[in-house]
């Protein structure tokens, strides 16, 4: 059995790695050679977290500009996070595992043309071309946390449409209780799909899931864009979901396919791990993961090496209006 995780809050400044550790990190996980998913996440939920955060100095992703709503109550008062923080720090594995590796291995990810599919339970099946992502609905900017299960989190200006109104476009049958959803399949692209070292170990394509009802909540955002221009190829373009009140694996990236079905779908890393990562993933402080405690998270915003920018986790990430949603549910056993 794993050995317990010492958060980072924990940590005092002399646990910080040297410095010539941290100048040769590259070199250092590479000869650690291929390690499991659930191990690679620890890891980043530790010191290694710390190795990225303000490294990249790179001139912001240069994205076309979106026509968008500001819904004022979508505003919310709370310091954004950095773009080049945020187009510098991912989770993609399909582009490598380290948090650097997707902005340096996506810069040639071709988008357009691109075509996201609608069907299954429906009545009426949709292909959505590229031009139709950023067209078909109004934009609006929704200032979002993101709580990652790694115990850091962002704050986002996300920019998109709410999946609900695809969904009810699709018009959805009586038997349809769930909504899958696919990544792009493109080993020849996304180098960890073609290489197990470089993604992770995971069976791609990445593959999600949400209940209908949670897919249908005013909250389930498709987002095209950031900072008011397209998304960054490192953070799902051109098209991914975002569920602020889960955990960020949930809001898969680079979507192909929406389906709408009436059994659960198999998520990926509930597959590769289910007794870490469950179905529902809802954030919740109350419930740690195996190695680690959900109660606090480092709040991903300005500073440097040393900044700890501690917080603690609120139950749904904050976003209560959600719970009815899961009234009467053991929310330690539907994790």
């Amino acid at each position: 059995m794993s050995k317990p995780y010492k958060p980072s809050v924990k940590l005092n400044d002399s646990d910080v790695t040297d410095e010539h550790v941290y100048m040769n990190r590259r070199s250092l996980l590479k000869s650690l050679g291929f390690v499991g998913a659930s191990t690679l996440l620890a890891k980043s939920a530790s010191a290694a977290d710390w190795f990225w955060e303000d490294e990249k100095e790179d001139t912001p992703f240069q994205g076309k500009p979106l026509d968008f709503s500001q819904p004022s109550k979508f505003q919310i008062n709370e310091t954004r996070t950095p773009e080049k923080k945020i187009t510098s720090y991912n989770n993609f594995y399909e582009f490598g595992t380290s948090k650097d590796a997707p902005a340096e291995n996506a810069t040639e990810f071709n988008t357009d043309p691109w075509t996201l599919k609608i069907d299954g339970l429906v009545k009426n099946p949709l292909v959505l071309d590229h031009d139709s992502l950023t067209k078909r609905f109004p934009l609006e900017e929704r200032i979002y946390r993101l709580r990652c299960v790694e115990a850091w989190s962002m704050v986002v200006p996300w920019i998109g449409f709410e999946l609900a109104a695809l969904i009810k476009q699709a018009d959805p049958l009586m038997s349809a209780k769930y909504v899958a959803l696919e990544t792009l399949y493109d080993p020849e692209q996304m180098p960890g799909q073609s290489n197990r070292f470089l993604g992770g170990g995971i069976e791609y394509p990445y593959v999600e899931g949400l209940r209908l009802d949670e897919a249908m909540h005013p909250l389930t955002l498709l987002s095209v864009g950031l900072y008011g221009k397209t998304l960054p190829p490192q953070n799902g373009a051109p098209i991914r979901l975002v569920v602020p009140w889960k955990y960020g694996f949930k809001s898969i990236k680079s979507i192909v396919r929406i389906r709408l079905t009436d059994k659960q779908p198999p998520t990926t890393w509930n597959r590769l791990a289910s007794n870490e990562y469950g179905f529902y993933a809802n954030v919740n402080p109350k419930v740690s993961h195996p190695r680690w405690s959900q109660a606090s998270e480092r709040r991903i915003t300005t500073g440097g090496l040393l900044s700890r920018n501690r917080i603690e986790t609120k139950m749904f990430n904050g976003y209560d209006e959600v719970a009815p949603l899961y009234s009467g549910m053991d929310l330690t056993r539907y994790y």
